[in-house]
């Protein structure tokens, strides 16, 4: 179980149990499907948790933001208002995002010294294929400008599967496998901690069942 600094409600990622230790505990179950062989490496740089994204202390924080990069509901919402006003300002400076892209700015009155904006696709606006790759991009991306940015450890949230419609059981898999690819190439080695962060026990749930086809149990 993760614990946390009691007096900001704040989270370290050094508290955060890693996929490694989540199966020597029994949390997650090995899956007879896998898609890649098991990496005890791999899997030390893999987490997931139902919590509060605005008070993971990782390096960045993702938002799933709009194309505007203006302020919305959901987890762009809580992260605009956790983390004060000049975020928003900074934000609005960029001129936007394309779907599938990502933006860093500061973090200002976050835990995280970063916030990285990824745009995800609407659903419904697109046909399935379109979606999917565009999902793919975001996370992708967004892993990539961390690189850029010199960041090792990162927390993403579900993108795309609130308001945006995008059912939970076909995202999941491809936020999962995206990040093993990257964690897996040459360009993916830097990063050190990659964190799930899911808001409902339901979204949890389906993501600790889908881990396992791409981060499997190590011997």
């Amino acid at each position: 179980m993760a614990t946390r600094n009691a007096s900001r409600g704040v989270l370290n990622v050094s508290e955060i149990p890693t996929l490694v230790e989540e199966y020597a505990r029994r949390s997650l179950h090995r899956d007879s499907g896998a898609v890649y062989p098991p990496s005890a490496a791999l899997n030390r740089k893999l987490s997931v948790l139902r919590d509060d994204i605005t008070k993971i202390s990782a390096d960045a924080i993702v938002n799933a933001a709009n194309n505007r990069l203006a302020g919305g509901a959901g987890v762009n919402g809580a992260i605009q208002a956790a983390a004060g006003p000049q975020l928003l300002e900074e934000s609005l400076a960029l001129n936007g995002c394309d779907t599938g892209d990502a933006k860093i700015t500061k973090g200002y009155m976050l835990p995280a010294r970063h916030v990285i904006h990824v745009v995800g696709p609407m659903y419904y606006q697109h046909d399935k294929k379109e979606a999917n790759r565009l999902l793919e991009s975001c996370y992708l991306r967004g892993l990539q400008v961390a690189v850029e940015n010199g960041i090792k450890t990162i927390a993403f949230p579900s993108i795309s599967t609130g308001i945006f419609g995008f059912p939970i059981r076909e995202a999941s898999p491809i936020a999962i496998n995206t990040v093993r690819q990257f964690l897996q190439s040459a360009e993916g080695n830097t990063i050190e901690r990659v964190i799930f962060v899911l808001f409902g026990r339901e979204d949890e749930q389906v993501y600790r069942t889908t881990i396992p086809k791409y981060f499997h149990q190590s011997e």
